[in-house]
């Protein structure tokens, strides 16, 4: 008999297909995000649950599970889920790292364009029929070729962004992580920073960095009087990390050029003074979204779930 697998919601047809070949798949219709306690009703009777960042799999949904064996998330990231409670009950959980990176480096480096030129501010002037002609002071941007680029978070994304800075545009690399990337140091010309240095010498800083207590508003009111009054700060990384009070009221003031943003702290509540501000660019995260990426992506989640339920190793566990 086939293991019993819940989806939160719909992935791309490759990953549902190899779902639905190896395992019986309750799959919530509604194309919306799923509220707990929904996901407590609908998890009792699954062995495997295929869930999405956004869904909060704590321990009251985990308890609530009373035949799981895995979790597998169609994410990088797994703060949603309370690996604590996970592992007590031997649940595996597991994620899908590194198949990503490019298409988030991509949109980190497409929001330090878009925030530095002005782009997407102009875009909706010029649709609104505004456009008489081209004229000397007409919107002003920032260059980025030979400009310092601040690192915060040197892993796979950090390091692609890198990658794509020093050969793409000239840009120096300055880097603040854990531990040093010597390979990053020596492919790109990185140095090595604290997060002061990082934040008062760099024109763009860009984050890459998991969710933790302790990078919980790592980028506070302080931290954003750090920066250059003609600094760019790009977010692709979780939305707490950055304290999105203190940045609105920052871009409010002008005391940084911009920001360029794909994810939000209470997501996908985004405040009303952030979508009226032109100094910032804001996405509706969509890091990850290729159609290549998240193909990718649905096929190593299916896979995860399928092999643990089959008694093997997943691809990519997290516990």
């Amino acid at each position: 008999m086939k293991p019993s697998v819940l989806v939160t919601r719909r992935l791309p047809d490759c990953g549902m297909d190899i779902l639905e070949d190896h395992t019986v798949v309750t799959l919530r219709t509604p194309d919306a995000q799923i509220e707990k306690s929904q996901l407590i009703e609908k998890v009792r009777d699954a062995e495997g649950l295929v869930c999405l960042l956004s869904d909060p799999v704590d321990r009251e949904v985990i308890e609530a599970g009373r035949h799981l064996k895995v979790i597998s998330t169609y994410a990088v990231g797994y703060n949603n889920i309370d690996l604590e409670a996970a592992k007590e009950r031997g649940i595996a959980v597991c994620n899908t790292p590194g198949v990503l990176t490019d298409a988030t480096a991509d949109i980190a480096f497409a929001l330090l364009i878009t925030a530095a030129r002005r782009i997407a501010e102009s875009d909706r002037w010029l649709r609104e029929n505004e456009f008489a002609g081209w004229a000397p002071m007409l919107y002003l941007g920032l260059d980025l070729a030979g400009k310092t680029l601040g690192i915060i978070g040197a892993g796979r994304i950090g390091s692609a962004l890198a990658k794509r800075a020093h050969h793409g545009f000239d840009m120096k690399i300055l880097y603040h992580n854990r531990n040093r990337n010597t390979d990053l140091e020596s492919a790109y010309g990185a140095k090595y920073a604290s997060l002061q240095q990082l934040l008062e010498e760099s024109d763009f800083v860009s984050l890459h960095l998991p969710l933790t207590d302790e990078t919980h508003h790592l980028i506070g009111e302080e931290e954003l009087g750090m920066m250059k009054s003609t600094a760019v700060l790009v977010n692709t990384a979780r939305g707490p990390v950055i304290d999105e009070q203190a940045l609105i009221k920052a871009l409010k003031e002008q005391r940084i050029f911009a920001a360029g943003l794909d994810v939000y702290e209470e997501e996908p509540k985004i405040p009303a003074e952030l979508k009226q501000l032109d100094n910032a660019v804001i996405l509706p995260h969509i890091g990850s979204a290729s159609f290549e990426t998240r193909n990718k992506m649905a096929e190593i989640a299916a896979w995860n779930c399928i092999n643990v339920l089959q008694g093997e190793e997943p691809l990519h566990r997290v516990v």
